[in-house]
């Protein structure tokens, strides 16, 4: 009888862990996109907020990867240029299905806010100053239930023991304190050397039985790096003899997108020196669809979409939003093709192992950071919103809720309470 009842518990522990493990059996492009473009209409509150939104699409509901796996990617998208949740969402899609799966996640997560702001391009100055909306105060207040609720999950698997949450602690308090990109470049980099260093003593998880692993041949790789260098140092050359306006303006927010890091906001001074002091964009127009820009969801990144369609001269309109759009992320698409393969690889190596204990660390230090200031410095402005946000956080935590449901549910609420 004894005996029996051992078997029946180790079945169901084994079962158990079966339905707990992340998923790893090939996805097709068409579920990728679905899941993507539900996203990207529901996915409001900045970068930091859609790392949330992912981990709790991908890791959470879906297990399509572990907390680990996870953790690991966010931390190689921080140390790339571009936008990092986008090359993010671009990595997942790679792993799910492969090079289509990359663009789709792409398109379905990018492709709402950038045709939301071309139609806004025409007459987006008459919007005003979106900012101060009930309806957007809600979905900010959403967000930091999102961010908080990723936090919270993250630090579990990653900063379980005292040296780990020494170490969060510590970056968060660094990236308050020096609130740039280049801080938070310099923290990861810290976290890892930290890690090798003092975490000796720590277990080192072994790899996991099924990795995040990508379908992109060595090859394919090389080429995707040797393009984004080629492209970088190239473009300003081809224009400068050509002369062709469409080659210029794919040059401007190719570089745009290849030489900033942090993404998001950080890029928005970059783009006004190279469109509105350039002449190409009207000051009142840039930071209009600026404004409207923080309205939709999605990444900030779409904006270009935006710039490119209002133009002065050609091209513009259609044909200038997709030149800006492509422009801008294909720096990230080529970075995540290319450094995906090698890190694979090189993540599994004990000393790179120790070293990434310290800096998923570090990452839960900067999305704690960040949970406070940008997201709750600008999401927590009344007691209501406060409300708001404490009432998504159980219905993420305690109720399971999804959190595209808890977005729409938080933003109607504030369109009427606020």
């Amino acid at each position: 009888m004894t005996e029996a009842i051992a078997t029946v518990k180790m079945l169901l522990m084994t079962r158990s862990a079966q339905l707990s493990a992340p998923r790893h059996h090939p996805g097709t492009v068409r579920d990728v996109f679905v899941v993507f473009l539900r996203l990207g209409v529901t996915s409001f509150g900045g970068p930091v907020a859609h790392l949330g939104y992912f981990r709790e699409a991908f890791v959470e509901r879906r297990r399509w990867l572990s907390d680990r796996a996870y953790a690991d990617l966010v931390a190689l998208c921080q140390f790339l240029p571009g936008p990092a949740s986008s090359q993010v969402g671009m990595a997942i899609g790679l792993q799910r299905a492969g090079l289509g799966g990359l663009l789709a996640a792409w398109a379905g997560f990018t492709l709402p806010s950038a045709i939301l702001l071309v139609a806004l391009a025409s007459g987006v100055t008459a919007l005003g100053d979106l900012s101060a909306a009930g309806w957007i105060q809600g979905l900010k207040a959403a967000a930091v239930a999102v961010v908080a609720h990723a936090v919270a999950g993250m630090a579990r698997t990653l900063a379980p023991d005292a040296r780990r949450a020494t170490i969060a602690v510590a970056g968060m308090v660094l990236v308050l304190l020096v609130p740039t990109a280049l801080a938070q470049l310099a923290v990861l980099a810290a976290a890892g050397l930290v890690g090798v260093l003092w975490l000796r003593a720590a277990p080192v998880p072994e790899p996991e039985a099924a990795p995040f692993t990508v379908r992109v041949p060595r090859w394919i790789a090389v080429a995707a790096l040797a393009a984004f260098a080629g492209l970088l140092f190239g473009l300003p050359a081809l224009a400068a003899v050509t002369g062709g306006r469409a080659v210029g303006l794919f040059d401007i927010f190719y570089r745009a997108g290849a030489l900033v890091f942090g993404g998001g906001h950080v890029v928005l001074p970059l783009l006004q020196a190279e469109t509105v002091a350039t002449g190409l964009i009207g000051h009142d127009a840039f930071l209009a669809g600026y404004g409207a820009a923080q309205a939709v969801p999605g990444p900030l990144f779409a904006f270009a979409a935006y710039l490119g369609a209002i133009t002065t001269g050609s091209p513009s309109g259609l044909l200038g939003a997709g030149i800006a759009l492509v422009g801008i992320f294909l720096p990230a698409g080529l970075l995540v093709v290319g450094a995906l393969p090698f890190w694979d690889r090189l993540r599994h190596a004990p000393l790179t192992r120790r070293a990434l204990m310290g800096v998923n660390a570090g990452v839960v230090g900067i999305l704690a950071g960040a949970l406070y200031t940008p997201v709750f410095t600008e999401g927590i402005t009344s007691v209501p919103a406060l409300a708001i946000a404490a009432g998504a956080f159980v219905a993420l935590t305690s109720w399971k809720a999804p959190a595209w449901a808890v977005v729409i549910a938080s933003g109607l609420i504030g369109w009427v309470v606020l």
